[in-house]
């Protein structure tokens, strides 16, 4: 099976792309091909349509808060609030944003969704520092455009499966809460780039990856400096997206690893560490 895992950007350039990892799944060894560069949004959509069949996890929230559709009036199904959102255009999403959270109250500004309270996620109605709420509005029409299963917001039977990957979950197991990357250049320190060796090792590991449903990751030692020497962690999340892409499947008998209960207009992040909700 092949396996990708990207790691996201609101606003990919040759700068700072999407980076996707590339990598083969065959019986319970995940082997990484390659890390490719997607320079443009019109690249991230002809990543898109390659046949299937694949499997891929991307780092950005593919939903909103029940809460704030629910407080918005806004369509609660998934794929009629994306299309009211692309129709709004991305001025006017920021906007609602900006004005709703000025209405709330103290501590009640960023609504989570149930994956994010479990996961320990950013809301995805953030706008700044870590900008998921442009990464989700960039994002989540783009899947829906292009016609691929998104679980569990809007599954179709078509071979391109998309899940939603979160690496700082399989960090923490590594590293607990070390930071390993920055994309502010006098941020980018040795203790990072220790983190960061710490964490690829930690890949290769018997004991963390059988919780992820594989006995051995391939990554050739070429690839494995990439990661260790890239201080912006984008190469680095990539594959660790494509892990939990990995895992989720092998849990394809079981939903792909997403709980039945969970909420379907909200999206679910996928990894061994929340399955039991």
């Amino acid at each position: 099976m092949k396996i990708f895992g990207l790691d996201f950007t609101s606003a990919p350039c040759p700068k700072k792309p999407i980076t996707a990892a590339v990598c083969d799944l065959k019986d319970d060894l995940l082997r990484v091909n390659e890390i490719m560069k997607i320079d443009s949004f019109a690249a991230f959509e002809s990543f898109l349509r390659l046949p299937g069949p694949w499997v891929a996890a991307l780092d950005f929230p593919f939903g909103l808060p029940q809460k704030l559709l629910s407080n918005l009036g806004w369509p609660e199904t998934w794929e009629d609030y994306i299309s009211l959102l692309s129709l709004m255009g991305k001025t006017q999403f920021e906007q609602t944003l900006i004005h709703y959270r000025e209405s709330r109250p103290p501590g009640d500004k960023h609504h989570v969704r149930t994956t994010d309270r479990y996961a320990g996620a950013c809301s995805p109605m953030m706008l700044q520092r870590v900008p998921v709420g442009k990464m989700f509005f960039q994002g989540a029409s783009r899947l829906l455009a292009a016609g691929v299963s998104i679980l569990p917001c809007h599954p179709t039977n078509d071979a391109r499966i998309v899940v939603e990957g979160y690496p700082a979950l399989i960090v923490r197991k590594l590293i607990g809460k070390r930071s390993y990357k920055s994309d502010e250049r006098n941020k980018q320190t040795p203790d990072k780039a220790a983190a960061r060796q710490v964490i690829v090792c930690g890949l290769r590991s018997p004991e963390l990856s059988n919780q992820y449903g594989v006995t051995t990751i391939q990554l050739p030692a070429m690839l494995a400096e990439a990661c260790m020497q890239d201080s912006t962690g984008d190469n680095l999340d990539a594959l660790l997206c494509a892990l939990q892409a990995a895992w989720a499947y092998t849990q394809r008998n079981n939903g792909y690893g997403i709980p039945s209960g969970s909420h379907g207009v909200e999206g679910w992040i996928v990894d061994p560490g929340l399955l039991m909700y």
